[in-house]
């Protein structure tokens, strides 16, 4: 199995600072590479393709700055995340504007290097796909991408006819659906598609350091800024900002955001003034908006200034001609990436692919298939679609009616049933991984945080199920 892992290279002269992160890394399922220089390190680039780096600057011999240089020569896309000290965040900048993907201060805190990571992955696998579609133009790309569905055909239309507007754009669909691919696609055929696409997770983010984060703030701002940091909203400049899980934005900072929209200038904490920005902005959300409003969790003038145009992403389940679609594409992906010469899937494995009822949409199915890669040797068969149910009568979707009340809305019937349907998710993923909730986040392609929070407002607990 270790061969799905993605490859992390980290490179720093101090042993103790490279044992911290392989710890750290290790522990969430990366596999990490150490290098205690830039020659070994460059040496590990050629000969094992790892998908992301953490570089320190200050190396002995080739330093990191020359480094850079000569990773991007050999793999312009690869991901470099630089480490330095609080000194020389002048020349981290400097190594960002040479194509580094981030960079953090030392000492760096496990959970911040993980946030990074993961994006930089995310990052790294949406632009290989965008690549793909500047590659086969613009009619093409969109289907090769999303699939060939009725439903995904009208998400297509949408993306291609609000792309060259100015726009703000709201997109909402379950997690996994892939609503951050819409937004980049949206960038990427708009007339900003030459400045930055700037994405920012608002629920991976501490509610301390969200505004920071959005805004960015001056040296002596508060305590603990020893120097000047620019948000979001000034990285985005000329291009776009997409605002990932907006609900879980605090209500506070969500009266500020509003107030930027609305006057396109930010107010950086400790300046004397605003700042003009010219950034479009494309917000998404994974739960009805509606009902965030209700409860008073989301303000409903900011939802009126974010949805002058709404994009719904439909789960997987209501996209049964797409299963089978994405299944061969990300088959032909992974047996690619890995190496393995799988042929294709049987017609047994096919059906349970189509009756299964996929709660974490096209990120579920992407890594099902990946995992099968792995586990097959020529044909993909049920027993290698793990952890999905090989039995098809357990495979089938939910019935609304075992558990909803007669008489309700339409919506509310779906909001239950998505709900229900969440719920058995997490416990068949908390047996298959005997209880074990970061085995089971990794099998519902989520993060710990959100299935810690899912399992309390189920009332489930692990004990029960390993």
């Amino acid at each position: 199995m270790d061969q799905a892992k993605p490859r992390v290279l980290v490179v720093d002269d101090d042993p103790l600072t490279r044992s911290l992160l392989s710890i750290a890394l290790q522990s969430q399922a990366f596999e990490v590479i150490p290098a205690g220089d830039a020659g070994t390190a460059l040496e590990h680039v050629r000969s094992e393709a790892p998908e992301i780096v953490i570089l320190d600057l200050r190396l002995p011999g080739l330093d990191g700055m020359e480094a850079l240089r000569k990773f991007k020569e050999i793999a312009p896309e690869l991901p470099v995340v630089i480490l330095t000290g609080y000194g020389d965040v002048p020349s981290a900048v400097e190594a960002m504007r040479l194509g580094a993907y981030d960079f953090l201060t030392k000492p760096v805190e496990p959970a911040k290097i993980l946030v990074v990571v993961r994006r930089a992955l995310k990052h790294q696998a949406l632009g290989t796909e965008l690549k793909e579609l500047r590659r086969l133009g613009q009619r093409d790309a969109l289907r090769w991408l999303m699939g060939r569905g009725q439903e995904i055909q009208q998400v297509i239309q949408q993306i291609k006819q609000v792309a060259d507007s100015n726009f703000t754009i709201l997109i909402q669909g379950e997690t996994g659906t892939g609503k951050e691919l819409v937004a980049r696609s949206i960038h990427q055929l708009s007339a900003r598609r030459e400045k930055p696409f700037v994405a920012l997770d608002c629920g991976a983010i501490p509610e301390t350091l969200i505004e920071s984060e959005l805004f960015g703030y001056e040296k002596g701002a508060f305590t603990g800024a020893d120097r000047r940091r620019e948000g979001h909203f000034q990285l985005a400049q000329g291009g776009t900002l997409f605002l990932d899980e907006i609900v879980n934005l605090p209500f506070p900072t969500q009266a500020k955001l509003l107030r930027t929209l609305e006057e396109r200038q930010v107010q950086v904490l400790g300046a004397k003034g605003p700042l003009p920005v010219d950034v479009r902005i494309i917000a998404a959300a994974n739960v009805p908006m509606d009902g965030e409003i209700r409860t008073g969790r989301f303000r409903q003038d900011l939802y009126y200034r974010l949805n002058e145009f709404v994009i719904v992403v439909p789960p997987l389940r209501e996209r049964v001609e797409d299963i089978v679609y994405l299944a061969e594409r990300f088959l032909a992906e992974a047996s690619m990436e890995l190496q393995r010469p799988v042929r294709g899937i049987s017609d047994e494995a096919v059906q349970v692919l189509l009756g299964y009822h996929w709660p974490g949409n096209v990120r579920e199915l992407r890594n099902v298939i990946r995992r099968a890669v792995l586990l097959s040797s020529d044909l993909v068969e049920p027993a290698h679609l793990l952890p999905l149910p090989a039995n098809s009568a357990e495979a089938r979707p939910v019935e609304v009616s075992a558990f909803l009340p007669p008489g309700l809305p339409l919506r509310e019937m779906a909001r239950m049933a998505a709900a229900e349907a969440e719920r058995r998710a997490i416990r068949q993923a908390l047996r298959t991984a005997r209880g074990n909730k970061s085995e089971a986040a990794r099998i519902l392609s989520t993060d710990f945080k959100t299935l810690h929070l899912k399992m309390r407002r189920y009332g489930i607990r692990p004990g029960e199920l390993s």
